[in-house]
């Protein structure tokens, strides 16, 4: 399976900003987020897609204790609140930039279901990147109920490796250069920081991966 973020290799944002169609290109612009800023909250009407051109956008939503939950952190190319496409009123969860040079392409559900109508292709599209955005959301929802912390990292790890990695021909390596920081990566499998470089550092230890800022590499060991 490809990644669920993008569906047959193609940068959603290439395929579905407005600027692609003669007919929406007009009358269109792009908004800007600073870091912090919330590109939407909990209970605002849901009116619009997003697509991401630039920047780093998280989603989540907070408990009844009032703790956050985060559900997703997306990046460039990725697109977000599309439980409107599907008839969500009002949004279940926030939406939050986390860069400084967010950059976001809005889309109102009315003209993404014009281009959908349209295009029964660019449709069917849609609808399997929806389904499998949510099929990955229900398996991160039971891990973080049932499964330890270091079971969750592995399971993003390799997540990971689907997503962004790559087999690196000298070493036999898989290389994944990915866009998370490691508090994001803490945030997406709930755990802290420190309890993730503890994890981290065993995992090097026992030379399994190897890790920077950058990248983790999978070592190859057969």
């Amino acid at each position: 399976m490809g990644s669920i973020w993008f569906f047959e290799d193609a940068n959603l944002f290439k395929v579905l900003c407005p600027h692609k169609f003669k007919k929406y290109k007009k009358d269109h612009d792009f908004d800007a987020y600073k870091k912090n800023d919330y590109i939407y909250f909990e209970e605002d009407s849901a009116n619009k897609v997003y697509l991401i051109e630039h920047g780093k956008v998280k989603i989540g939503y907070y408990s009844e204790e009032g703790q956050e939950v985060v559900k997703a952190i997306l990046t460039r190319g990725e697109i977000f609140g599309e439980k409107a496409i599907l008839g969500e009123n009002k949004r279940s969860e926030f939406a939050q930039s986390l860069d400084n040079t967010t950059s976001i392409c809005p889309i109102g559900v009315q003209t993404m279901h014009e281009l959908m109508r349209d295009n029964q292709t660019f449709s069917l599209k849609v609808y399997k990147f929806i389904g499998l955005r949510f099929k990955r959301l229900e398996r991160r929802l039971q891990l973080l109920l049932f499964k330890d912390t270091k079971t969750r990292l592995l399971e993003f790890l390799d997540e990971l490796k689907e997503d962004y990695g790559y087999c690196c021909p000298e070493t036999g390596d898989t290389v994944i250069q990915h866009p998370y920081t490691q508090k994001d990566i803490a945030n997406l499998i709930g755990s802290s920081r420190p309890t993730l470089n503890i994890l981290m550092n065993e995992l090097k230890e026992s030379n399994v991966i190897d890790f920077n800022r950058k990248e983790i590499r999978f070592k190859n060991v057969a």
